[in-house]
């Protein structure tokens, strides 16, 4: 009887039991390591974004331009209302006159930019000239030496405008003057522009 009891009590502990199972969650994966900044900028530089195909984050791309060194001064007229520069540009103004105003550039950039009919056939077109062959534009230029600088002088006229403009080749660089605006108007201004010119001269 006493081991008969004993069994039974030790099936009833036995139900009283309950296995019970879980699953151990998965550590977390490391963080990934910063991206490492630029050669040139220190360690905790934020990520400069990639571009992509598309060219959604391309900056801007300056202009090259003549650098101070190589620079070139000039002394304008006073009548000559003077402009903001911009990013291109290394002088600007406004001339007025009888019939409205005419604008006058001044740029530079490194080497020959293309060469000289190129240049000038792109004259050409901002007044609606064709483009000409080297013979003719070689015979169209007018050149003069003014403070130890050579300058290649054309004057083009088509479709009611006109366009004066000078190459000026300097320690590697080419100056562009370009005065353009309405024929009459720049007609009139070519001789205080070609005596502005004879100003520019070397820094």
């Amino acid at each position: 009887m006493i081991a008969a009891l004993l069994l039974l009590l030790a099936l009833a502990g036995c139900r009283d039991r309950t296995i019970t199972s879980y699953r151990a969650p998965k550590d977390p994966p490391p963080p990934a390591p910063p991206a490492s900044a630029p050669a040139g900028l220190p360690a905790d530089h934020p990520p400069i974004a990639s571009t992509n195909a598309g060219g959604d984050m391309m900056a801007n791309t300056p202009v090259a331009t003549a650098d101070d060194s190589s620079a070139l001064a000039w002394t304008a007229p006073g009548a000559w209302v003077a402009k903001p520069v911009g990013a291109m540009r290394k002088g600007s103004y406004t001339l007025k006159g009888e019939g409205g105003e005419s604008d006058l550039g001044i740029t530079a950039f490194p080497g020959d930019t293309g060469g000289l009919e190129a240049n000038l056939n792109r004259w050409r077109g901002q007044v609606g000239l064709p483009p000409a062959s080297s013979a003719e534009v070689t015979a169209a230029v007018e050149r003069f030496e003014a403070n130890g600088l050579q300058f290649l002088v054309v004057d083009y006229a088509g479709n009611g405008s006109r366009l004066v403009g000078a190459i000026v080749p300097h320690q590697g660089n080419s100056w562009f003057f370009k005065l353009m605006g309405p024929d009459a108007l720049v007609a009139a201004q070519k001789p205080a522009f070609l005596e502005f010119l004879r100003t520019v001269k070397a820094r």
